[in-house]
């Protein structure tokens, strides 16, 4: 008898050292307090690579831009997708100081002069990403089915 509790005491002890505390979910990454994003109608589609090249060196090196994306659309054969641009770019900012430093910029002016007269339609949104405050008062980001990511 003493051995069986001796026997069952040490499986007990060896299962419970290699239980692991379940890891949290990875969070989505935070994106930039700040989202500029443009879209581009071009007078010539066959322009994209060259503007896609412009944005990449003139736009993606401005000190005050925190994420950088840009690219054409993807065909994802979903109807509610709009696709009526050529080229798109996404531009992170961490203040509002940053995105003024960034539309005043030398570099952010030349590419509009050389890129200006072979747009034909340009759309531009700003969007404030702030963390709500729930009813306990924590300040969290609130995704459609519930809460995610980043207490405050």
């Amino acid at each position: 008898m003493k051995h069986c509790l001796l026997m069952l005491l040490t499986l007990t002890l060896i299962g419970c050292s290699s239980y692991q505390t379940p890891r949290p979910a990875p969070r989505a990454e935070q994106v930039a307090l700040i989202s500029h994003i443009v879209f581009v109608k071009l007078v010539d589609p066959s322009d994209y690579s060259r503007i896609l090249a412009d944005a990449d060196q003139q736009l993606n090196t401005i000190a005050s831009v925190a994420r950088f994306g840009a690219g054409a659309p993807l065909d994802t054969g979903r109807e509610t997708v709009l696709d009526d641009y050529d080229l798109a770019i996404y531009l992170g900012f961490n203040s509002q100081d940053d995105l003024a430093a960034y539309v005043a910029h030398p570099q952010h002016n030349a590419f509009l002069e050389k890129w200006m007269s072979r747009i034909e339609t340009l759309k531009v949104y700003d969007m404030l990403d702030e963390p709500m405050v729930s009813e306990v008062g924590l300040r969290c980001r609130v995704k459609r089915n519930g809460l995610f990511g980043f207490f405050y």
